[in-house]
């Protein structure tokens, strides 16, 4: 079993970094964005969020297969820096374009985020997929994983608390000007830190990556493990679409104070950086999959509570976001811990490098949840009559507050509990500990 030196796993997590930002930003502040700036009805605005990451639910195997085939000795690696600096453009482009009228503002924030759609996919596939080549250890991909959650939850505390905070304190276009341009550096600092922190690392799968693409994608889904652990993982990505975007409009309009959302992601995320070492000792005592079913109930009972905070105030509201935080914590680490499961079991089984294949499945489904969490809560909202603006704030109807509430907590929380059905279906964390537990007696 290979064991990696501490700046490795350091080096590694710095790609959190990046993946934290683009991850957390787009869903917090594109739709008010669109909504509140430009004047985009909110269920066409939530129709813009969706597409890219419709998009990417088909260029991300792409992208893995490429990676696959790269004949560099560091096949990832690459990937990393150029598709970093090319999302980090992207992004920044997006929010520079014409504010009026809404159709063209609309198409132009459209195009720029399919092409960082794309960038992300090469840039987040590799990354994912390098998880499961420098390391054969059940355990060591734990650990490697928790410094990547920790740093990822720090970008998401940082950039969700500055994006909102940047917006509010320039206000109107230039708002959301210098803070693309504040997130684009974020991405950029994770990209190259990833690239430079993972060199000479030794890969350890060297299968051939043969097959057709279609081949290989149906061979990916037919893995029963895979689909459990994807269908229950794009689930939960579903639920932080829905409340990454939504908490925003609970701020404004339904208890009229916009720096609460910055409040909201601090209690989110400060917990989660804490209590991710917990979570991965927890996983040691309980399996990955245990430990993935524990934190999933942790955030249906924080979205119960964030129902609760409509009437009781917004310190309920704070303290429901906090139990989520705690929840999210698991509900990020054990998943991509058990993701280098899935491909390093898959390789050895089939004699064939299909690991950047299966993160990129894995990262489309994930990124179509969280595309969907948008969509979802646009359609709620348009439901309860929600009425878009170009700047001021528009008082909103109580049955439309109400739709955005239920959008942040009752929808969420059914959803997520819906999701351990898949996951108890999760064969392979057995026999992998098993495996684990006859070596460790035989040494």
């Amino acid at each position: 079993m290979t064991s990696l030196r501490r700046s490795t796993g350091f080096g590694y997590a710095l790609g959190g970094v990046a993946s934290g930002t683009y991850g957390t930003v787009p869903g917090l502040i594109l739709m008010p964005f669109l909504t509140d700036l430009l004047s985009v009805e909110a269920a066409i605005a939530g129709l813009i969020v969706f597409t890219p990451k419709t998009w990417d639910f088909f260029v991300n195997p792409v992208a893995g297969r490429i990676s696959d085939r790269s004949p560099r000795a560091d096949r990832r690696r690459p990937f990393l820096l150029r598709a970093g600096v090319l999302l980090a453009l992207a992004f920044l482009a997006m929010f520079f374009g014409p504010t009026a009228p809404p159709l063209a503002a609309a198409l132009w924030v459209l195009v720029f985020f399919l092409a960082s759609a794309t960038a992300y996919a090469f840039f987040q596939v590799p990354y994912l997929a390098l998880s499961a080549e420098i390391t054969d250890d059940y355990s060591e991909r734990t650990r490697l994983v928790t410094w990547r959650a920790v740093v990822f939850t720090i970008a998401i505390l940082v950039s969700g608390a500055a994006a909102p905070a940047l917006v509010s304190a320039v206000g109107g276009v230039n708002g959301y000007r210098v803070m693309a341009g504040g997130m684009a550096f974020l991405v950029v600092v994770g990209a190259v830190g990833v690239w430079w922190g993972t060199r000479g690392v030794p890969q350890l799968r060297s299968e051939p990556a043969v097959g057709g693409l279609r081949e290989q994608l149906r061979a990916v889904l037919g893995d029963r493990d895979a689909r459990t652990l994807v269908t229950s993982f794009v689930l939960q990505a579903v639920v932080m679409g829905m409340v990454l975007s939504g908490v925003v409009y609970v701020a404004r309009h339904v208890f009229h104070d916009p720096a609460l959302a910055t409040y909201a992601f601090v209690c989110f995320v400060v917990p989660a950086i804490l209590l991710t070492p917990v979570w991965s000792a927890l996983g040691q005592r309980i399996g990955k999959k245990g430990g993935f079913a524990v934190a999933t109930i942790v955030q249906v009972v924080g979205f119960a509570g964030l129902l609760a905070a409509r009437d009781a105030g917004p310190v309920v509201m704070l303290i429901a976001a906090g139990i989520v935080g705690i929840g999210y914590a698991g509900g990020q680490l054990f998943p991509l811990a058990m993701l280098p499961d899935i491909a390093a079991a898959d390789a050895a089984r089939s004699g064939t490098n299909r690991i950047g294949m299966i993160s990129g499945v894995w990262s489309g489904f994930e990124l179509l949840g969280y595309a969907l969490g948008p969509a979802l809560l646009g359609l709620v909202m348009g439901i309860g009559g929600y009425v878009a603006s170009t700047g001021a704030e528009t008082p909103q109807s109580d049955a439309a507050q109400w739709a955005i509430m239920l959008g942040v907590s009752a929808i969420p929380a059914v959803l997520c509990a819906a999701s351990l059905v898949p996951l108890s279906r999760y064969r392979l964390d057995a026999r992998l500990r098993a495996q684990v537990t006859i070596a460790s007696g035989s040494a």
